[in-house]
């Protein structure tokens, strides 16, 4: 099973970036997660989608192409990440190419409600008609006081935060797998 993932931090050290890649060497056996560069991409301007840069258009395949996205947002001012927002306004454009895609939300910070609002905010944007994926339902993950449960190694540490995740991805597979069959026996 392919995951993309789209983590709306580009700080160097970031605790949403090492959470996805504590899962991506955790679960590779069960998905494959392939960061997307969102950071990298240009500001949107509707001047330029119907020429986009190739970047773009590449990272547009690859959501296209895949079983579904989990996506990691810190929380900025109560908000999600101006990269975050950015890259949803790119791939909600001419191509929409996240409608009815799985999705699964992480997010990780030093304050004891993990990212709370902006996942809030994030399920509104995902609920967006040209957005429109399908937001795996009652299993919010918001890792807090990440600070204490993340080695310098980027190594999730906290055994009740590994065993909740560790359940939240089994339902995440589960789901994909069930929509894959009901949508082809229909």
């Amino acid at each position: 099973m392919k995951i993309v993932a789209m983590v709306g931090s580009n700080r160097k050290e970031s605790y949403n970036m090492k959470l996805v890649k504590y899962m991506q060497n955790r679960y590779a056996n069960k998905v494959e997660i392939e960061i997307l560069p969102i950071g990298q991409l240009p500001f949107y301007n509707q001047d330029d989608e119907l020429n986009p840069p190739e970047l773009v258009k590449e990272i547009r395949g690859k959501i296209k192409e895949s079983d579904g996205i989990l996506f990691a947002t810190p929380e900025y001012n109560a908000s999600i990440s101006a990269i975050l927002k950015n890259a949803i306004d790119w791939f909600s454009r001419v191509e929409t190419v996240l409608v009815d895609k799985p999705a699964m939300i992480v997010g990780a910070s030093m304050g004891a409600l993990g990212t709370v609002k902006a996942q809030l905010q994030l399920r509104q944007i995902l609920n967006a008609a040209n957005v429109s994926t399908r937001t795996l339902p009652g299993n919010e993950v918001y890792v807090g006081s990440a600070h204490e449960k993340i080695d310098d190694f980027g190594n999730l540490t906290d055994e009740a935060t590994i065993q909740f995740i560790d359940s939240v991805v089994d339902n995440f597979v589960e789901w994909i797998e069930k929509s894959v069959a009901y949508e082809s026996a229909y």
